[in-house]
């Protein structure tokens, strides 16, 4: 599962084409951040193309200020139908894949390109986010992308996971396992990777990283994570285990905190279960809770405690509730295309 450590490395016979593949939909805000960026790689891509889902701002102008080749698409189809729009116009052997709300660290490309160009056999290379959010320092933006970064640290190395926000992918890759499923607009890299099934050599490697653009309030946050909740329970895949961003101990903690409230209703005292529960989740991600304070310091991390226990708990309502909505006349909304007019949330 995930790059086996053992097997040879063959080098590539020599320098790869790269294509950045940088899908877009109302990114003003941060887009001219993603594209120099890549335009101040120490190793520019041989390409950039951006591809404009159907954006209502300015987001193509920006693209083409920037010299970027500009797919723009007439209806908004998501993330995954843009990066497979890339995919088929890019010429590149390597496919990097980079979020507009996501801006590399000068050399990123340069690093991912000497893994691959060392090891012929390693498939993906698998970014991960600086711990300093790109734009804004709330505490939402600063939970997101600690968390976001925290996992990625924990599991730097072979694995079996990928998210598209940063990640460079042979296009050997898409010919073996096919495109992204466009009927996704969440979790359509949990998708892909359970898809893969451990099949593909990953290496999440920390040299290759970037800032990102969190973004939003917490109540739009906890939407997304609603979003991208209820479809994880159809998502398993089977004789692979995936990196996950939260542990069991924690989630089941969670739940048996929430399943304890409607008892207190009838009898106060059993809110001292609750509050057991909830140190027992709180106590199972401490190194999450460690890594925030040594970047926020440990007056800061309480209120992202806080905040961590509120994702929590929407992350195990929106599990318990995805088979329900998938037993239902309706596909999920989670899984059928349908437009939205804000900027693509990342994972």
């Amino acid at each position: 599962m995930g790059r086996d450590p053992a097997r040879p490395r063959e080098p590539a016979a020599g320098p790869l084409f790269v294509s950045a593949i940088v899908p877009c939909h109302n990114a003003t805000g941060t887009l001219r951040d993603c594209l120099g960026a890549l335009r101040n790689q120490t190793r520019a891509p041989d390409e950039v193309i951006v591809v404009d889902d159907a954006s209502t701002d300015e987001s193509a102008a920006i693209a083409a200020e920037f010299g970027c080749e500009v797919i723009r698409l007439e209806r908004n189809g998501g993330p995954s139908r843009a990066r497979n729009t890339g995919i088929a116009a890019a010429r590149g052997e390597v496919l990097f894949f980079v979020d507009s709300d996501v801006a590399l660290r000068p050399d990123a490309v340069a690093n991912a390109m000497a893994l691959m160009e060392s090891d012929a056999g390693l498939d993906i290379v698998h970014g991960t986010y600086e711990p300093v959010p790109l734009r804004g320092r709330g505490v939402t933006e600063w939970y997101l992308v600690l968390r976001e970064a925290f996992w990625r640290h924990r599991y730097a190395g072979p694995a079996n996971v990928v998210v598209f926000a940063v990640a460079a992918v042979r296009r050997g890759v898409f010919e073996r396992f096919g495109p992204l499923d466009e009927r996704l607009r969440d979790c359509e890299d949990v998708e892909y990777s359970a898809r893969m099934g451990g099949r593909a050599a990953i290496v999440i490697a920390e040299s290759v990283a970037g800032s990102h653009d969190a973004g939003g309030s917490l109540p739009k946050a906890l939407r997304t994570q609603w979003k991208r909740s209820t479809p994880l329970t159809a998502l398993r895949p089977r004789g692979v285990r995936l990196e996950r961003i939260n542990r069991m101990r924690s989630l089941a903690a969670t739940a048996a905190a929430l399943a304890s409230l409607p008892v207190a209703v009838l009898a106060p005292q059993a809110l001292l279960a609750t509050a057991a529960a909830l140190a027992f989740a709180l106590a199972s991600d401490a190194d999450l809770l460690r890594y925030a304070a040594r970047h926020i310091g440990p007056a800061r991390t309480v209120p992202l405690a806080a905040v961590h226990l509120s994702f929590m708990a929407v992350l195990v309502c929106g599990i318990a509730a995805g088979p329900l909505m998938r037993r239902g006349a309706r596909p999920a909304a989670s899984t059928t295309p349908t437009t939205r007019n804000e900027p693509y949330a990342t994972h």
